[in-house]
Order: C-alpha cells, then structure tokens, then sequence
C-alpha cells in the first residue's frame, strides 16, 4: 500500500512536471503546480483503490494519473494572444 501510495505521487508529479515544462506560460507558479499534481496522484489513487479494492494496484494507477491530469488542466490559464474576429460588415 505504501509503494502504492508513492508509485501515484511520483506518477501525479511526473506528469505535472512534464505540463508545467511544456506550457508554463499557461500555468501559475511551478511550486503549485506540482504539489496539485502529487496531490491530485494521491486522491486518485485513493479513489480508485476505495472503489476496487486491493490487488489492482494497475487501476489505482490509472486512477492517480487520470485524477493529477484532471488536476492540473483546472490550472490553465487561457492564452494571451486573442484572435481578431472579422466582422461580416468590416
């Protein structure tokens, strides 16, 4: 259960790393970003480990991972740049 737990935080904070090193013009501060990876990879883990129960420890991972990524795309911010928008009449 303790290499569970671990295994889903490393996941939550790989994948927030990999997000906040692609897109960090759309996101806030990098130290945010990845504690809510770590801990969105927790609760995932939690959740589905409540909802199968022991020995799937694959789906527990799969949950931590789908839950961190639901996590860390709640803090992306919209881009910068706005597309002009062409009226019909200009």
């Amino acid at each position: 259960m303790f290499l569970e737990a671990l295994g889903s935080a490393l996941l939550g904070l790989a994948l927030a790393w990999a997000a906040a090193y692609r897109l960090p013009h759309r996101l806030p501060g990098r130290r945010l970003v990845l504690s809510t990876g770590a801990a969105g990879g927790l609760f995932g883990a939690f959740l589905a480990h409540s909802a199968v129960e022991t020995g799937h420890v694959v789906v527990s991972l799969l949950g931590a991972v789908a839950v961190a990524a639901a996590s860390v795309s709640l803090l992306l911010r919209p881009e910068k740049r706005f597309r002009r928008r062409h009226s019909a009449t200009a």
